[in-house]
């Protein structure tokens, strides 16, 4: 499974928003040339972010959009739903889909049920907090070393994306 280069950049667009934690008003122009996102993406990104309540817009001077909650307490599902949808692996998961040739044979379709949603508990264990602290790396001993941060990302780079 990859995620679509839509929800792959919906979520380096949210972690760019959690990096300025209200420090200067954020604009989709500021967010697409933080991350490398096209113009038009970032704008259509934020349009939906915000319509699925991540991101809060405020209008005129010293406006833009922010976090509509603490990035602790969003996570990594909500955020590719609020640009794909549900999470679902196949198609004959979507409510209401019966173009599957097995339809009424297949015996694995009444079980995709529970890997749905093992895989969204996977994803929603994720918070927006921790994509926004820089992994650990080794470090010459051996040990573990913080890595700084690169706010300067020319391209998104979350795991898995595809177009």
């Amino acid at each position: 499974m990859r995620l679509s280069n839509l929800a792959d950049y919906a979520v380096v667009l949210m972690s760019a928003a959690a990096r300025q934690c209200g420090s200067v008003p954020l604009h989709a122009a500021l967010l697409a040339e933080q991350t490398g996102i096209p113009g038009p993406t970032a704008q259509k990104l934020v349009s939906s972010l915000a319509r699925a309540g991540l991101l809060v817009a405020s209008r005129g001077s010293g406006g833009g959009v922010r976090l509509a909650r603490p990035a602790a307490a969003i996570n990594v599902a909500e955020i590719i739903e609020a640009v794909e949808g549900p999470i679902a692996l196949t198609a004959c998961c979507d409510e209401g889909r019966h173009d599957c040739g097995f339809e009424g044979s297949c015996q694995v379709q009444p079980h995709l049920g529970v890997v749905n949603g093992a895989v969204r508990a996977a994803l929603a264990g994720i918070s927006l907090a921790s994509l926004t602290v820089a992994p650990a790396k080794a470090g010459a001993a051996g040990g573990l070393t913080p890595t700084p941060q690169d706010e300067t990302t020319t391209a998104p780079a979350f795991a898995g994306a595809t177009s």
